[in-house]
């Protein structure tokens, strides 16, 4: 009990209070503006994270993370643009329900359904944590590098129909935190002789460059657009009751979000997939599906909010990331000395209620916003696309330089910058980027922890968490292969037949 109220006193104070409306507010801001989404919003505030206690520098972020999902489906119910990537699913209801004259019942459903599974998200954190301050203290160096080579591989098999890429995205990731001085033997690692690289790729820079600049480089770069969003009438507050008869569906799809988020590379998009088809095959009325169903609205916006409480299960017990948003909150760990995963939940567990209890009120927070505010974010959803990306330019670069006061990181930024916008133009995933910098620093560290109590490679996996993370990975990696081979052996027929049938023509 101490330590809740240690967490509730966190929450009372009035700087931590004041991050809680700039990141839930914020969030929903960033959120309804299309183009613009919690990953790059989190990159520019980032730097300015470092300065404050880890406390308060989190309940920003998390309160971006967390409600950016709210406001993002205001656009995509009104103007079938999502606010961000995850709210594609709540379009393909919400949109035809605005042309029926239902917009406000849509957009207030998609509220609730929100409110739902982030609630029903922390519950389970927080239900959870007990058990992970038990488990969490067995992790040791091994344990820890198998966990982050296994949300490695899992983040590079998420990326269906783009494996390789992915994987050699991932592995360019890898290659770049070795760059710099070793800590351990004092040695200059691909530098190529030039001093400002002795200190490494800097993930901040490497972030802001990859999602902040990359992003303003696109809007740029796209022909300028004024997304018009036409007001809403109607009670935002009838959603609920409205919620409460597909209950069931809400339940299921939190379930989902939160089973998923705690998976390495799956999140909200597996999450609302997932929740969306269990929605359609149980529902007594599935041809509504794509012309309007409210049960879809829910189970697409129920998992996605479901998602980032769970998501911090695996950064705050094991130090983890699970993706790029987590990735980047893992960094403000580190810059306080706050180092998440088995002595998280020993030293810092007020940190912990704190974080909790911070996720409950954001949530409060954002519906009480939403319920008076929708109509003055559909203004804001008319930002000319190209003023957008000049104002994240300047933000970016303003954050760049104010972490050490460096033209040298403007350039690396911009760098990355192009890299990224390459990227989006090809159609290949960034976060196996960030998440290779981050995992693979982790793995670096722990296996060079590990080696020198290991005779064999046996070894390695001679403990039982050891063993089951291994098992894992190795039954991970045989499912995929099998699933390969079921696609090659499904073409095979296929082409035999068109080569019998040019060869008898």
């Amino acid at each position: 009990m101490e330590n809740i109220f240690s967490g509730l006193e966190m929450l009372t104070r009035w700087d931590v209070i004041i991050a809680l409306f700039i990141g839930s507010i914020g969030g929903v801001i960033i959120g309804a503006i299309p183009g613009v989404g919690p990953a790059v919003a989190i990159a520019i505030l980032l730097p300015a994270t470092f300065s404050l206690d880890p406390i308060v520098g989190l309940t920003m972020l998390l309160g971006i993370y967390g409600s950016s999902m709210y406001g993002g489906a205001i656009p995509a119910v009104l103007i079938n643009t999502p606010g961000t990537a995850v709210n594609a699913l709540t379009s393909y209801e919400g949109y035809p329900m605005t042309k029926n004259g239902e917009a406000h019942r849509a957009v207030s459903l998609a509220y609730s359904a929100s409110f739902w599974g982030g609630i029903f998200g922390i519950g389970c954190l927080i239900l959870l944590s007990p058990v992970l301050a038990i488990i969490a203290p067995m992790f040791g160096s091994r344990e820890i590098f198998l966990a982050a080579l296994l949300g490695i591989i899992l983040v590079v098999l998420a990326h269906r129909g783009q494996i390789f890429a992915a994987g050699m995205l991932a592995m360019f990731g890898i290659f770049l935190q070795t760059v710099g001085l070793d800590a351990v033997t004092y040695t200059h690692r691909y530098t190529f002789g030039y001093s400002f690289l002795s200190s490494g790729v800097n993930l901040i820079v490497a972030v802001l460059g990859l999602f902040a600049l990359s992003q303003a480089f696109f809007l740029l770069t796209a022909p300028d657009s004024s997304p018009d969003a036409k007001p809403v009438s109607g009670k935002m507050s009838a959603g609920i009751k409205e919620l409460l008869k597909h209950k069931r569906v809400a339940t299921v799809a939190s379930g989902f979000g939160v089973i998923l988020g705690m998976i390495p590379g799956t999140g909200e998009f597996t999450a609302q997939f997932m929740s969306y088809t269990y929605a359609q095959k149980t529902s007594k009325n599935p041809e509504k599906f794509g012309k309007g169903s409210p049960e879809g609205l829910i189970a697409s916006e129920a998992a996605n909010n479901a998602v980032p409480a769970a998501a911090m299960i695996p950064l705050l017990a094991l130090g983890i990331p699970g993706e790029a948003l987590t990735a980047m909150m893992l960094s403000v760990f580190y810059v306080h000395n706050v180092i998440p995963g088995p002595q998280l939940f020993q030293n810092n567990i007020d940190l912990v209620y704190g974080l909790y209890f911070a996720l409950i009120a954001l949530n409060v927070i954002v519906m009480v916003f939403l319920l008076f505010s929708t109509n003055l974010l559909t203004k804001i959803i008319r930002i000319p696309t190209r003023l957008l990306g000049v104002m994240i330019l300047l933000l970016s670069f303003v954050g760049v330089y104010s972490l050490r006061n460096s033209l040298t990181d403007c350039m690396i930024a911009a760098g990355f910058g192009v890299l990224g916008l390459v990227l989006k133009r090809m159609n290949l995933p960034i976060v196996p980027i960030i998440l290779g910098i981050v995992l693979g620093g982790i793995m670096e560290v722990k296996l060079r922890s590990a080696l020198p109590r290991l005779q064999t490679p046996f070894d390695m996996i001679e403990r039982p968490i050891a063993f089951i993370i291994f098992a894992i990975i190795v039954f991970v990696l045989a499912m995929h292969l099998r699933t390969l081979i079921k696609e090659f052996r499904a073409h095979q027929p296929d082409e035999d037949h068109d080569m019998h049938d040019s060869q008898t023509r």
